[in-house]
Formats: structure tokens, C-alpha cells, sequence
């Protein structure tokens, strides 16, 4: 069953990795993708260009789909602009929106540089945060002239956004960015029929190639590849659908074939006293609160 038959998407990051697979899970589902790729390399420089974009293209083409690439530096307020220009101009509609392009600058944060810190900052959140605003406004638009969509958002968040990482200060908060924008949008967007979630995924990448190689064998002939991008492009295509109407504001975890809600971010034990509190009377008072909550999960990297 064809899930997005008929439905426009635009997939940011899309010409390697995580992003082509989405591109062609939501082709193969009936969707007309917008593929969008400036062609850097992992860590985001280089000469740019399309290309990586319309090779995928060609491979949803070849197979009977509708594609368009697209060079738009999501990050740029132009750019993002135009992104989401091309998909009502080429398609006639927008419903779904998926960022997904982001590099990585690793470094120890006592060693990270402040144009190393911006540029990860600059590509995955305000990467994120323009295409969503420009999108929000198309929906937002279209509502107000009754005719509302059944409009999707899938963000692209982390484990190390969610638990942090130990080398990647820069993309980690990022990350987490990335989550708190996910809940205000969700907030904000409901209204005109969109829905916003996250996904944190764990695949083989450009991005996370070099780590993989170091930690775990590659699966023998005819095993399940765990690590396979194509295994997270399932659940981004069903966020995208129309099916997904009333999950919103969420994040998954999902790796191989395992899909798991997160369950961050709610209040957990408590006191209040009533009145301003002394100081030196807060030790066994925050021991008490830390003795009757779960120990916190280890940053990536730590221990």
C-alpha cells in the first residue's frame, strides 16, 4: 500500500545517507519528492552544487516517480524560502516537510572553535528552523483560505541531542535545539493542520562511518544490516503521512528495527517549601529529590 500517493514532500539532505533514503522510501510510496542537497563534504565545505541531488532524481525517475532537485541553502533565509517555493511550484502543493541536512565539526569542546560551533549550529538549527518557518507560513496561508492540508513536519534530531556526546558539544546542542523547536512548532502549527515530531536515528552514515567501523563488524552476507539508512526512512514516510493525524510533538528513536518514544522532559520528584530556601539547607533536600528519581542515562561517549 502506497502511503503518500499523491502527496508533495521536500527532504532536506537528501543526496546521501539518511536523506536519499527517505527520498526513495517516499517515492516508492507514491510521493513526488523534492530532493534537496547542497553536494558538501561531511564536515560541509566544498565547491557545493547539485549534483548528489539529481543523481537521486535520476534514480527516483528511472523508477516511475516524480522528483525535482534542489540546491537551496536551507540555513539561508532566500534559500529556505525558495525551497519550499519549488515544491508548490513544480507540484502544485506542499504536505510534508522533512529536515534532515546537517555536517559534523567533532572536537573537544575546550578545543572546538567559535566558527566550528556556528557552522554545525548554523546548518542544523537554523537549517531547520527557516524551512519550517517558510513551510508554516504556506500552510499557514493555505488554511486561512480554507484550504487546509494534512501537512507534516519530520525533524531530524539525535541520540547526542537527547543524551549528549562527548566530542560533539557543537552538534549536540544543536540537536537539542532541534527538540525544543520540534514542541514549540507542534504547539503553534496544530491550528492549520500540520503535525510536528522528531526522530532521532542511528544509521550508517558519512557522519557516523568512521565511528561505526571502530565499534562494530559489518553483518555477514545475508544478515539484517542494522545500520542500514534505509531502515529509519519507514517511520519518517508513516510520520508523513496522512495516517499520522494525531501524533504530534513527539520524538522516536529508531535504528534497525527498533522504533522507541522517548520519554524526556517531564517533571519528576519534587518539594516545595513554601518559602525561599536557605542555601545552606539544600543539600539533603536536593539528595532526597536525587535519590527518588532514575539515574540519567550516560552522554555518548562517557564513562
Amino acid at each position: 500500500m502506497r502511503i503518500c500517493e499523491g502527496r508533495a514532500v521536500i527532504v532536506t539532505g537528501a543526496g546521501r545517507g539518511l536523506g536519499r533514503a527517505h527520498a526513495l522510501e517516499f517515492a516508492r510510496h507514491g510521493a513526488a519528492v523534492v530532493v534537496n542537497d547542497l553536494g558538501v563534504a561531511r564536515d560541509g565545505t566544498g565547491p557545493g552544487g547539485a549534483t548528489p541531488a539529481q543523481e537521486v532524481v535520476a534514480e527516483i525517475e528511472a523508477r516511475g516517480g516524480k522528483a525535482v532537485a534542489s540546491g537551496h541553502d536551507v540555513a539561508d533565509e532566500d534559500g529556505a524560502a525558495a525551497l519550499v517555493a519549488t515544491a508548490v511550484e513544480r507540484f502544485g502543493r506542499l504536505d510534508a516537510l522533512v529536515n534532515n541536512a546537517g555536517f559534523v565539526r567533532d572536537r573537544m569542546l575546550v578545543n572546538t572553535t567559535a566558527e566550528e560551533w556556528d557552522a554545525v549550529v548554523r546548518v542544523h538549527l537554523r537549517g531547520h528552523f527557516l524551512p519550517l518557518k517558510h513551510a508554516g507560513r504556506h500552510w499557514r496561508a493555505e488554511s486561512r483560505a480554507g484550504r487546509p492540508a494534512a501537512a507534516r513536519v519530520v525533524n531530524t534530531s539525535s541520540g547526542a541531542g537527547l543524551l549528549g556526546s562527548v566530542g560533539q558539544a557543537n552538534y549536540s546542542a544543536a540537536k537539542a535545539g532541534i527538540v525544543g523547536l520540534t514542541l514549540v512548532a507542534a504547539a503553534e502549527l496544530g491550528r492549520y493542520g500540520v503535525t510536528v515530531n522528531a526522530i532521532a536515528p542511528a544509521a550508517r552514515t558519512r557522519m557516523t562511518e568512521e565511528v561505526f567501523a571502530q565499534t562494530m563488524a559489518a553483518p555477514a552476507a545475508g544478515e539484517f544490516d542494522a545500520m542500514a539508512p534505509e531502515n529509519v526512512s519507514p517511520l519518517v514516510v508513516w510520520l508523513a503521512s496522512a495516517e499520522s493525524g494525531d501524533v504530534t510533538g513527539r520524538v522516536f528513536e529508531a535504528e534497525g528495527g527498533r522504533i522507541c518514544l522517548m520519554d524526556a522532559f517531564r517533571h519528576g520528584p519534587a518539594v516545595d517549601r513554601g518559602e525561599r530556601w536557605d542555601a545552606a539547607a539544600l543539600g539533603p533536600v536536593v539528595a532526597d529529590l536525587l535519590d527518588r528519581a532514575p539515574e540519567p542515562e550516560l552522554a555518548y561517549g562517557a564513562g
